[in-house]
């Protein structure tokens, strides 16, 4: 840099001088004397004018040149300088950056490492498979464990529905509902209960199911009429007797004094020769409404007879009914004798019901449900020693991974 800078210095200096050498070295004209001509020595005045002016424009051009090389050599110097800085902060950076692989290089596992984890990584997955084997075996079996033991209670209710309301829609649809879980647990082992099932269905779409509903209903609408129904007060089918007859029977256009006179007695005095036939009195006030009472509690009973399947409360609470009716309501009421001939028709209708023993099906359910248990029982003690593995590697993991 230095020497540089010198031989930039000294080149405007040795031009100063060679300049200055020229002008010596031009002649010196000596002044024209008189006998001379003067227009020659103006001409080489002129010329060595234009000599110098070109000297000393070739000396400025000379001198810019150099100012302008001077100023691009400082230019490349300054972008040198900073290519120099740059590549030494890129090397700072490229040490500090390997620096910081390596670090992280050794933090890395070894092979022998890396080969240990992912065997332990294998046996964790083949542990985990395993485990969730075990957990959807575990659920499935206590998912089946409780579709049975809602086919053995739906069994039980239909068994109370049967001994205790008769109710045979009821007992059928439930003893159905029992066989479709057996159904789904598709397993050879539960043909005999699925047998017992079917011969119960059987048996009980097999057995009459009288219509207690509309019978409770009937009984209920001849309540109703019970509570409307009126003694009839008694008439004769004669009017006056014979009286009247005898007063009648001469035929005359304009009856007489006398037959005037029994018409008048027919009125306030009768004959009868059918005495002893039964005359009810007619009912009113209180009387009246104890009968209604009397008919309807009858009729109440037989409602709950038919509903529950009592057969003898049944028939004997519309012979009570049957009994007020004939004791009470003369039977040329039309109202009482229509209740009288309905009361007659409920009477026969059939309203026991004989229902199927459902014990046998119900013990073949539940010796299936006991066989299956025992069974899962005796796969859980062959599965035990095979279940040791997870363990064994759920403790190795944390070890490993640290």
């Amino acid at each position: 840099m230095s020497e540089a800078t010198t031989s930039k210095d000294q080149a405007p200096q040795e031009h100063e001088q060679a300049l200055a050498d020229a002008a010596t070295d031009i002649p010196v004209t000596p002044a024209p004397t008189a006998n001379e001509p003067p227009a020659r020595g103006s001409g080489l005045a002129l010329l060595a004018l234009l000599i110098a002016v070109a000297g000393a424009g070739a000396g400025g051009w000379g001198l810019w040149q150099l100012h302008g090389m001077d100023a691009r050599e400082k230019q490349q110097l300054s972008q040198l300088q900073a290519a120099r800085n740059e590549a030494q902060s890129a090397a700072q950076n490229l040490t500090q950056v390997g620096r910081t692989l390596e670090s992280r290089m050794d933090q890395l596992p070894s092979v022998d490492e890396l080969e240990s984890r992912h065997r332990l990584l294998t046996q964790l997955q083949s542990g985990q498979q395993l485990l969730n084997q075990r957990l959807e075996t575990v659920l499935g079996a206590s998912r089946q464990d409780w579709r049975l033991a809602e086919a053995e209670h739906l069994l039980r209710l239909a068994s109370l529905r049967l001994s205790a309301l008769q109710d045979i829609n009821s007992a059928t649809a439930l003893v159905q509902a029992a066989d479709e879980i057996l159904r789904e647990q598709d397993d050879p082992a539960a043909f005999a209960a699925r047998e017992q099932l079917a011969k119960s269905l059987q048996a009980l779409r097999s057995t009459h199911n009288p219509d207690r509903t509309g019978l409770f209903l009937q009984l209920g609408a001849l309540r109703e009429q019970a509570a409307q129904l009126n003694a009839q007060a008694p008439v004769f089918s004669a009017e006056g007797g014979v009286l009247s007859e005898l007063a009648a029977g001469d035929g005359a256009v304009e009856p007489t004094w006398w037959q005037r006179g029994l018409q008048t007695l027919s009125e306030y005095f009768r004959i009868d020769f059918n005495a002893d036939r039964n005359i009810r009195p007619m009912l009113a006030g209180q009387s009246l409404s104890q009968v209604r009472l009397a008919l309807s509690l009858a009729l109440e009973q037989a409602q709950w007879g038919a509903l529950h399947g009592q057969s003898d409360v049944y028939r004997q609470a519309l012979q009570q009914a049957r009994e007020v009716l004939d004791a009470h309501f003369n039977s040329d009421n039309p109202n009482s004798r229509a209740l009288r001939v309905r009361i007659d028709e409920l009477v026969e209708q059939p309203i026991a019901v004989t229902p199927p023993d459902l014990s046998l099906t119900l013990n073949a359910v539940q010796a299936y449900i006991q066989a299956k248990q025992t069974a899962r029982s005796q796969q859980k003690v062959d599965a035990e020693p095979a279940t040791e593995a997870p363990d064994d590697v759920e403790a190795a993991l944390p070890e490993a991974l640290q």
